[in-house]
């Protein structure tokens, strides 16, 4: 088969789809790929790299576009890219398609088959191809937090973990999931007051069990998010519905009570985003202020750090590489439920039951729509 990775064109993203290691073992498993020039500059991959794995590089964009059978990304396709896509193309990257109809409408136009990252699944009901980005958003959140905390960014002046004597700052995270755990470790290591709020009483023990005194553990309901975020610092957004938009758990209102040089960090930005108030930024305009309360909602957060990115993000995805390539698409997802539960658009029909619903669309069920192809 003829993989290809082209180059990433979302604004400031520096991750690429395939690194020279996946490319290597893509090559020792009798397949072409074709890279884009340039693809891996943001992850300091020289075309020259790329060559010595066995790739062809494609002087551009196009080239790839239009002879890849397999196209591996990162992000979800822009408007240019979704009109290069043809019916007979597999695409594997990130899609967020549930607040998304342009971008919806135009893969299931293509008839291309549309695979996403967030909604392969495991063995344990995890989202293996989300966690290793959703461990880097989680850890960066409380970077960003504590920068939008200074008050030369409209923060409110405070250090994060304070010093003796002077109080840490009070870190709220909305979901304990892996975005919520990571970004725990991180504000609870630089002595902050965190608190988590989850539904999940599971959840709520293994964290306890797991950070200890370090950590307050709350129940989440209206009443409960609204008295903890009135009172924060940080509020870090950090739940997820799979393959659905995010809920919106904090209100206009509740920003608006909020103290003056607050922060909130949105990480479910991909999804809708979980602040009534959140829209979507960029690394290069990454936050805005409302009610004087400082938003950091960038919606390639993983974006800022493309080595560590792109290195974690292939060792989850290339076995599905592989098995997308070795066995052909249909083959492999008959073969493997949980790369199945990627697929979201098949030949003009919406196949994720959340993308379905929230759009408006009629829902197929993947195998039926993997058996009319």
């Amino acid at each position: 088969m003829l993989v290809g990775a082209p180059k990433e064109i979302k604004k400031a993203e520096r991750r690429v789809g395939l690194t020279p290691t996946s490319v290597r073992e893509l090559v020792a498993h009798g397949h072409e790929v074709l890279v884009e020039t340039s693809a891996g500059i943001g992850i300091g991959a020289t075309d020259e790299a790329y060559v010595a794995a066995g790739a062809q590089i494609a002087a551009t964009a196009a080239d790839v576009w239009d002879e890849a059978e397999l196209i591996v990304k990162v992000k979800e396709p822009q408007a240019v890219e979704r009109a290069q896509l043809s019916d007979d193309q597999v695409l594997f990257t990130y899609l967020h398609l549930a607040p998304d109809p342009d971008q919806t409408r135009e893969l299931v136009d293509s008839g291309a088959t549309c695979i996403a990252y967030e909604t392969v699944t495991d063995r344990k009901g995890g989202l293996p191809l989300l966690a290793p980005m959703s461990q880097v958003a989680g850890r960066m959140s409380i970077q960003a937090g504590a920068h939008c905390l200074e008050a030369p960014n409209g923060g409110a002046g405070l250090l994060l973990g304070g010093v003796p004597g002077v109080k840490a700052a009070n870190v709220v995270v909305i979901g304990g999931g892996v975005v919520g755990e990571h970004a725990i470790q991180m504000a609870a290591g630089l002595g902050a007051e965190v608190t988590v709020l989850d539904r999940n009483i599971g959840v709520l023990d293994r964290l306890a069990r797991r950070f200890g005194n370090a950590l307050q553990t709350v129940y989440s309901t209206a009443s409960a998010i609204e008295d903890w975020v009135l009172d924060a610092d940080l509020v870090v957004g950090a739940v997820l519905v799979v393959g659905d938009r995010a809920p919106r758990l904090v209100s206009a209102e509740m920003v608006k009570a909020m103290r003056p040089g607050s922060v909130l960090v949105d990480v479910a930005i991909d999804q809708g985003g979980c602040f009534e108030t959140s829209r979507a930024t960029t690394h290069e305009e990454p936050t805005y202020v409302v009610d004087d309360v400082v938003h950091y909602c960038v919606a390639n957060m993983p974006g800022a750090v493309p080595r560590t990115s792109t290195y974690a993000l292939n060792n989850a995805t290339l076995p599905f590489t592989l098995a997308l390539a070795d066995k052909g698409a249909k083959q492999a997802m008959l073969d493997d439920e949980h790369l199945l539960g990627g697929l979201n658009v098949c030949k003009g029909k919406v196949t994720e039951e959340h993308v379905a619903k929230a759009l408006g669309y009629e829902y197929v069920e993947a195998t039926e729509a993997l058996a009319a192809c």
